[in-house]
């Protein structure tokens, strides 16, 4: 499968949206840790700001810079986490300890795992098809296939947001997740105006092969899985052709053909 990749966010340790992270991501800055965060969505209403937690404002704020400019109204979406909101999952676990056991309906709805992109369909009045996946460690991968398949049956644009942030305890000692992180891609079809780079998309079996001893930037995956995208980030901000290979399974990967506009 093939698409092109146009618009492009990443917020995470020290990069701090695209823009101000291309040049640590195309080697041309050092890159150095620097604590995340993500404004309240200045998209949503009020009333749904303040119920957005901290998973659903990396996402959105990743989602609205990688389509300025954008009809964001028309465009298909794929949201990939791992754990979804796992803070409200933690508080609704614990609350279903207590004597009462009353959990608030904003828990509830903030619980489900597309809430991310529901939050983001009503902050855009957008009714285009949207996709919420897991994938546990290969979900940036699942993420991928699930937009580039959506391209490759008809779709002209495709916006792709991968995200996750920590999970409380005792979730935290079963899956790991050091820091938030979210990074998002709008996909297009063919070749516009705007587009960086080419991705060719093969499903490989087996293990993804062994790579060179990764730096900093690349071990940003072992503390959170949305992290997989760093390399498909730092191979498109350097503006050179690469082949990459993601996982997506314990016996199957992406091999990713990247190719600068």
């Amino acid at each position: 499968m093939r698409c092109f990749v146009g618009g492009l966010s990443v917020l995470g340790p020290g990069l701090p949206g695209w823009a101000a992270s291309e040049s640590a991501l195309a080697g041309r800055e050092p890159w150095n840790w620097a604590e995340p965060s993500a404004p309240p969505p200045a998209l949503l209403p009020p009333t749904e700001r303040r119920r957005a937690g901290q998973t659903t404002r990396f996402a959105l704020a990743a989602a609205m810079e990688a389509t300025e400019g954008e009809d964001r109204a028309t465009l298909e979406t794929v949201f990939a986490s791992s754990n979804g909101d796992g803070a409200v999952v933690g508080a609704i676990l614990d609350t279903l300890h207590e004597p009462e056991g009353m959990v608030s309906p904003t828990q509830f709805h903030n619980s489900v795992h597309n809430a991310a992109a529901g939050y983001w369909h009503i902050a855009v009045g957008s009714a285009a098809p949207s996709v919420s996946v897991g994938g546990h460690d290969g979900v940036f991968a699942a993420g991928l296939v699930a937009a580039m398949a959506a391209i490759a049956t008809g779709s002209g644009r495709v916006l792709l947001c991968g995200y996750d942030t920590p999970m409380p305890p005792p979730l935290r000692d079963v899956r790991r997740t050091d820091f938030p992180f979210a990074a998002a891609f709008l996909l297009h079809a063919g070749p516009g105006a705007g587009a960086r780079a080419a991705l060719e998309m093969t499903y490989r079996a087996g293990p993804p092969p062994a790579a060179a001893v990764p730096d900093a930037l690349d071990m940003l995956a072992e503390g959170n899985t949305a992290a997989h995208a760093v390399p498909l980030l730092r191979a498109i901000a350097a503006r050179r052709a690469r082949v990459l290979h993601l996982k997506l399974a314990a016996d199957a990967h992406l091999e990713i053909r990247v190719t600068p506009c």
